[in-house]
């Protein structure tokens, strides 16, 4: 029964579903459920993802005994009862910036914090947002329907924000100056609404004009920070040091080597 469900869902370009979903659909009993399913996994036609949830591996798949996040991101975080938005990397290459291959998946999620998942060849980073944005998520449409992500603005500024999980500043330096291309002054107007980390708006601004992005992002950044107090910040953040040289308007004390890629 569980397989006579899957080829449904499938044929409605389904590729996830809960034991729960399974219950009430087969009307049989647990048991002999857990049973199929078990089965079903050894036989890598689906994946456990997370207790209670599967992932459905069609033939296309088969070869990389993975799905793309967007197929089924929202069908999970309905399960798991969370926002989220996908994010940092994996939307960067979303939006076409790939220069950095990352083997893991990144989303973002709201509190309270979830564990990792690792599995054979399905890795997710999940990150708890201490402040959940107001815009900046775009819905964009995948083959299984809908799925939310971080528009370019909001994701530079996620990987500048959390550059320090992400492998450091000099590995996400790469991915910004290809998602530079995709950002727009829309965006930026957008971001400022709301967005209330200071210093983090003071070490985008600085990069994106080491970048040498069109002047009207980066001054619509700077005329934001200028109507309130902002004070010298370390480019990258050190517990156990404080900003001493500043030579910019930023007044970012530029404490790493930069090296890009590109």
């Amino acid at each position: 029964m569980v397989t006579k469900y899957i080829q449904k869902l499938l044929s409605f370009e389904e590729y996830s579903f809960s034991f729960e979903e399974v219950l009430v659909e087969s009307h049989k009993g647990e048991t002999a459920i857990r049973s199929e399913l078990s089965r079903l996994v050894k036989k890598k036609e689906i994946i456990s993802l997370r207790k209670g949830f599967y992932l459905i591996i069609p033939p296309r798949y088969a070869a990389f005994e993975k799905l793309p996040i967007q197929l089924y991101a929202k069908k999970l975080f309905k399960y798991l009862q969370r926002k989220y938005y996908i994010g940092f990397y994996s939307a960067a290459k979303i939006w076409g910036a790939s220069h950095q291959q990352v083997q893991q998946d990144y989303l973002a999620t709201s509190y309270p914090r979830l564990k990792n998942i690792n599995k054979k060849n399905t890795s997710i980073s999940f990150y708890s947002m201490s402040c959940w944005p107001e815009g900046n998520i775009v819905t964009k449409k995948a083959d299984a329907g809908y799925y939310k992500v971080s528009d370019p603005a909001l994701t530079i500024t996620d990987l500048v924000h959390h550059h320090q999980k992400l492998g450091g500043l000099n590995r996400v330096i790469s991915v910004i100056e290809e998602l530079s291309e995709e950002l727009t002054i829309a965006q930026i107007k957008e971001l400022l609404q709301w967005y209330p980390f200071k210093s983090t708006l003071q070490r985008v601004g600085f990069l994106l004009e080491k970048m040498e992005v069109p002047t009207e992002i980066t001054e619509k950044i700077y005329n934001k920070l200028q109507q309130q107090m902002f004070y010298p910040v370390l480019l990258s953040p050190n517990k156990n040091k404080k900003p001493s040289t500043i030579k910019n308007r930023w007044k970012i004390d530029v404490n790493v080597k930069l090296e890009s890629d590109l």
